[in-house]
């Protein structure tokens, strides 16, 4: 058992090129990016991949006879144990190519929700897999849901000790279901004690968000030190990682790094993980990660744009787009690069990776947190020693001295600290 589970399946890349007047993808760069999905999921030597062009798919196998025939020699010939197809498959399809091949096939939804199973670490990142597994298995119920007991990282889609090719039943599913919503509705419970625990900090929350593998984990670990999981891979963040640090300048802010997003993400996840995806919804400042080397940086940057407003993320939140990797460009894109950000209201030129144009982004930070500061003094009792903390915490004191009843403190403090550190009757401009 121990010999198989070491041995990599060996797995073939397919792109269904409809030309969809949809598809914001070229279809080899479309490709590339299947491919690198697929390479995302362990356990898989990713042998091939190619573009097959599709005017008209077919209904019951998708691809014509003559196609299938000829990927039936070429897999034979590969040894290939896994076919992975970078579009929808319907069950009828992908039962009648499993057949037709005699491998077992997996569409892209199925490879997202594998490489979610793999990478989700905290327990509600783990059920919201679970949840959109059976939401997606409920409705081909055409293999057994091993995943509920697995033996292997991943949803045993792809395989793995004691796999069955039975149908799973639609009672035990929607009973798994609903076991699985009261669970997230506990987790969900707990969640909402840590918001409102953090609510009452006054330090703004900023989220990074981007396309998956625009270095969204890279620009975290420059600006707060830490050792989140940063590899050029797609999905390489899952969960998202909260950290609070102080910027340069002195403001202190809580920075969230997030799940990268991509086009044509499954319905299933993006209702599954929207509570994973709440910090962005409560985000004082959202800085939106491109990958400005990658040729479609803007085909991503507008699904990123999409997905935010599916999320229900309120339009007055300010947005920053940096614009990283420019140490990937020659040198006179760079230059002329650089200067159109410059010129440009919200954006930034950086590079996570070497460090380059950082100090300019937490400027813009900053500024886009803070705006126009205000000096004033107001009043603290000796019976709100808390409040007192919180805002020297805050940064936000410039000289305290000790009253008649508490403590006079003077501040130099943003509208938003104010509305957020004031106490009732405070802020009013009186």
């Amino acid at each position: 058992m121990d010999e198989t589970a070491a041995r990599p399946t060996r797995a073939y890349v397919l792109h269904p090129d409809t030309h969809s007047a949809k598809a914001r993808r070229t279809p080899a760069l479309a490709l590339e990016e299947a491919v690198s999905l697929a390479h995302a999921l362990p356990g898989l030597e990713v042998v091939g991949g190619e573009v097959v062009r599709l005017p008209k798919p077919n209904a019951g196998l998708l691809f014509g006879s003559g196609k299938i025939d000829e990927l039936k020699a070429r897999f034979e010939a590969e040894e290939i144990e896994l076919v992975l197809v970078d579009g929808p498959v319907t069950p009828v399809q992908q039962r009648n190519l499993e057949k037709a091949w005699g491998c077992k096939l997996l569409d892209r939804t199925g490879l997202i929700l594998e490489i979610f199973a793999d990478r989700a670490r905290t327990r509600e990142g783990v059920l919201q897999v679970e949840l959109a597994a059976l939401s997606y298995q409920r409705t081909r119920l055409v293999r057994a849901w091993t995943h509920l007991e697995r033996q292997r990282g991943g949803l045993g889609f792809v395989g793995g000790p004691g796999e069955t090719q039975i149908e799973a039943d639609r009672r035990a599913i929607d009973e798994q279901i609903l076991k699985l919503k009261k669970q997230l509705a506990k987790v969900g419970k707990t969640r909402d004690l840590h918001r409102a625990a953090r609510a009452k900090v006054p330090f703004p929350v900023v989220a990074l968000v981007g396309y998956t593998n625009a270095g969204k984990s890279t620009l975290f670990n420059r600006l707060t030190g830490a050792e989140v999981m940063a590899k050029d891979m797609l999905f390489a963040t899952l969960d998202p990682t909260m950290r609070g640090v102080e910027l340069a300048g002195g403001l202190k802010v809580i920075l969230s790094d997030t799940v990268g997003f991509i086009s044509d993400l499954p319905t299933q996840l993006v209702a599954a993980f929207r509570a994973t995806l709440e910090e962005v919804l409560s985000a004082d400042l959202i800085l939106h990660v491109r990958d400005i080397a990658h040729p479609e940086t803007e085909e991503q940057a507008a699904d990123v744009t999409d997905i935010l407003h599916d999320l229900g993320v309120r339009e007055e939140v300010p947005l920053i787009e940096v614009w990283n990797k420019i140490d990937l460009l020659p040198e006179d894109r760079r230059e002329a690069l650089t200067t159109q950000a410059a010129r440009t209201d919200g954006v930034q030129a950086v590079s996570a990776l070497t460090g380059a144009g950082l100090d300019g982004l937490i400027a813009m930070i900053t500024t886009a947190l803070e705006g126009a500061r205000i000096e004033e003094e107001i009043f603290v009792p000796y019976a709100e020693g808390r409040r007192r903390a919180l805002l020297h915490d805050s940064g936000t004191v410039l000289e305290e001295r000790e009253v008649e009843g508490g403590h006079l403190l003077r501040l130099r403090w943003s509208e938003r600290q104010r509305r957020r550190l004031a106490a009732p009757g405070e802020g009013s401009g009186d």
